[in-house]
């Protein structure tokens, strides 16, 4: 059992999502100093957040390319409806998979009965091979795991005995884990994996070193444990992947390969959004609200990350 003890953490940064009514999300990946994690891209983690005060989630349609879209809820329920003919509800303890893959859109509205929104909303880089694909979307509720003073459900990936039969394109892992109080939950990984551990609620050490609530902490490869010791009852994500090995530009919702995808990526979205045609866009049947047009491009060439 190797458990080195080197983990960095990744503070979070307050971002609104959704134009004027934003809600305010945490976001610890992309940071400057890391882009992945694995291919894991994008980390924001939001709530708990009452709907009657902060008006829950409320995204119209707006564009993704190169990625896909891994939805987890700890509270509420957030309807989708994108493109390619997908509808579907996501619910606490069930993750919704879209494949965005050559290009899609879709809208994330919370629910008329949701009271209270808490999740996360993550990005998986999609490598080379499969980033045309076309889209697509999946569901899967992964069955409660419990052992000795912890839980889990795995919803990427294989961990602790448990897989999912979730698609993805590069080899990843993705599992909520709850650790009580005076609890080590020591979880054995593959060594050739780097892992995030986002700490949700509560106080633990990870590998020895604490870790805050809403922070991110990173474990590079080379370790086939991860040590997890709960001071008070905690609920974790532990998010990790193989070295993801490629340089992306990310901006706004497009992820591409260099500076001129990106700027065409845009320019076909505002085609379409505008009453024109696009060869890689369409909008989701009878949505509630009128799409989101792209931002502004920078005034600068986009540098490729990674």
């Amino acid at each position: 059992m190797a458990i080195l003890g080197s983990m960095e953490t990744l503070s979070p940064r307050d971002v609104p999502l959704g134009g004027l009514r934003a809600m305010t999300v945490r976001r610890t990946l992309p940071q400057r100093q890391r882009t992945f994690i694995g291919a894991w891209c994008f980390v924001d983690h939001y709530g708990p957040d009452e709907v009657a005060t902060h008006g829950g989630m409320v995204v119209p349609p707006h564009p993704h390319t190169g990625l896909q879209t891994v939805s987890w809820l700890f509270s509420g329920e957030i309807e989708h409806r994108d493109s390619a003919g997908f509808t579907a509800t996501v619910r606490p303890g069930e993750v919704n998979l879209m494949t965005a893959g050559r290009g899609i859109s879709h809208s994330e509205y919370s629910t008329g009965g949701t009271t209270l929104l808490h999740g996360a909303q993550l990005w998986v880089a999609l490598p080379e091979g499969a980033r045309n694909i076309e889209p697509g979307f999946e569901h899967f509720a992964p069955e409660q795991l419990v052992g000795d003073g912890w839980r889990a459900r795995v919803f990427i990936g294989s961990l602790l005995g448990a897989d999912s039969p979730v698609r993805t394109h590069s080899p990843l892992v993705g599992a909520q884990l709850e650790v009580e109080a005076g609890s080590t939950l020591r979880v054995p990984v593959d060594a050739a994996f780097e892992h995030g551990i986002l700490l949700d609620t509560g106080a633990v050490t990870v590998d020895g070193t604490p870790l805050v609530v809403n922070g991110l902490g990173y474990v590079p490869a080379g370790q086939d444990t991860i040590e997890i010791v709960a001071a008070q009852d905690a609920r974790l994500l532990l998010l990790g992947g193989a070295p993801f090995g490629e340089k992306i530009v990310m901006w706004w919702n497009f992820i591409g390969r260099d500076h001129e995808e990106v700027v065409e990526y845009r320019a076909q979205w505002q085609r379409l959004i505008e009453g024109g045609s696009s060869d890689r866009f369409a909008l989701p049947v009878s949505d509630l609200m009128p799409p989101i047009p792209a931002p502004a491009l920078p005034n600068v060439q986009m540098l490729r990350r990674g």
